[in-house]
């Protein structure tokens, strides 16, 4: 399981990486503000969550989000004309490590103490704050304010979690993989079937 994990981090990370580094190309950006953005976009939740916790930022114990950034500036500048060609790929990829990171988020506040209802909010925000850090630096209105179920995924998923050992007292394996599928699920059905919140009404 730790190699699995493992191995959908890594991806999760270097989708997420992929996307600020295109969007910033997008931008045309340069090399280095590209990177900026891609890193931001892969460590920026994690970081955020555990600045909150009040741990070490969980990058600075280990520099393979840094490199794996790397990885994703390379794949970017080399392979950028296949990319636009692999939309759907990278989006399952990145709804995967979407769900992987809320479920750690929620892992981490659980143990550092915090009742249920941080931990969710800190599996929100490990999963897609990373996002919002990305859109900002575009400067693009967060496409999580706007438009798509992403948040809201994450918050599904820590609600599952929660009622898998608040009131089925499951064992962490299953919880986890309960938590994950439904950010996953939830997901994916908002993008197909084109769910969205409704959206607020200017007053005049």
């Amino acid at each position: 399981m730790d190699t699995i994990q493992l191995i959908i981090e890594f991806v999760g990370t270097l989708a997420f990486a992929i996307s600020g580094i295109r969007l910033a190309a997008a931008k045309q950006f340069d090399w280095f503000g590209g990177y900026v953005v891609g890193l931001s976009t892969a460590i920026g939740g994690g970081t955020l969550r555990d600045m909150m916790l009040g741990l070490t930022p969980f990058w600075m114990t280990n520099p393979i989000y840094i490199l794996c950034t790397g990885v994703a500036l390379i794949i970017v500048i080399i392979f950028k004309k296949h990319l636009v060609r692999l939309n759907n790929t990278w989006f399952i990829f990145d709804t995967l490590g979407l769900g992987l990171f809320t479920v750690a988020g929620i892992q981490k506040a659980l143990i550092c103490g915090q009742p249920f209802w941080v931990a969710i909010i800190m599996g929100c925000i490990t999963g897609a704050a990373g996002g919002v850090m990305r859109d900002v630096l575009i400067n693009e209105v967060p496409l999580i304010f706007r438009k798509e179920i992403y948040a809201m995924a994450c918050i599904a998923g820590g609600i599952v979690f929660h009622v898998c050992t608040s009131l089925f007292d499951l064992r962490y394996e299953f919880t986890a993989i309960m938590a994950f599928l439904t950010v996953v699920i939830v997901r994916i059905l908002a993008v197909k079937y084109h769910i969205t919140l409704p959206h607020l009404k200017n007053i005049e």
